[in-house]
């Protein structure tokens, strides 16, 4: 095994956020981008203000490495026609894969019908452009029975609709921004991990909130995740420990 084909090297702070500029901004993504070149990791996940700039990056450097961005980040809440014109803009500027925050809080509330026609219509999209599409849970807000419910659901209606292209759709644990009341990790913690894999079928599991070293990087490997999205891919990548907060 190994590790760097499962990093996907992570940064998404908003200038407001970290209290950098937009340009210094920039620069950390820059940065972040060179190093997943330059030492192999599989890819990069940034906002999507960066994705075209990041495109050509990678292009001027003849790099095979993936570049993501997110949808909807990190609430959630946008209507579907909103996901999806952020899609549209977003593989326009050259992204390979689109995490989307699922409207988690409205399957909280019971609506199910409308979070199925969302899964459905953003995975016909992004599918449709042979992109892959991750669906990120936010595991920390759900209790083990709605991790469950919405695993099952997305797996269920690609299953359902797009018979044959499981393998681009994946369920993503966590934003990683996402402040849990107690402390408590809000990302990719074993148990949740594992209820996630248990119930995907055959969807492809992406841990991400709180990787920080190799250990707890293979851990989630051994488990059972493809991908990994940690602010701290690099130090994973050398086997040191990161202080990082995704």
């Amino acid at each position: 095994m190994n590790i760097k084909d499962y990093l996907d090297s992570t940064y998404l702070k908003t200038p407001e956020q970290s209290g950098l500029t937009k340009k210094e901004t920039w620069e950390q993504v820059k940065k972040l981008t060179e190093e997943a070149i330059e030492n192999g990791l599989y890819a990069v996940m940034i906002r999507p203000e960066f994705v075209k700039k990041t495109r050509k990056l990678i292009d001027d450097k003849k790099s095979k490495v993936v570049l993501g961005t997110v949808i909807s980040f990190h609430q959630g809440t946008l209507d579907t026609e909103s996901k999806i014109a952020e899609a549209k803009q977003a593989i326009a500027d050259g992204a390979d894969e689109l995490d989307f925050v699922i409207n988690y809080k409205s399957y909280k509330s019971g609506n199910l019908n409308g979070v199925a026609e969302e899964v459905k219509l953003c995975n016909e999209f992004v599918l449709g452009k042979n992109k892959v599409i991750k669906w990120i849970i936010e595991a920390a807000a759900l209790n083990d029975e709605q991790i469950i419910g919405l695993t099952k659901l997305i797996k269920s209606v690609t299953k359902e609709y797009n018979p044959g292209q499981e393998d681009k759709v994946f369920i993503k644990s966590s934003t990683g921004f996402y402040k849990t009341s107690d402390g408590k990790p809000n990302g990719a913690t074993p148990h949740n991990i594992k209820l996630m894999l248990d119930n995907a079928g055959d969807l492809p599991v992406k841990a991400a909130g709180g990787v920080r070293n190799y250990q707890e990087a293979k851990a989630m490997v051994d488990l059972g995740v493809k991908r990994i999205g940690t602010s701290s891919a690099l130090a994973i990548a050398n086997g040191e420990e990161s202080s990082g907060d995704y």
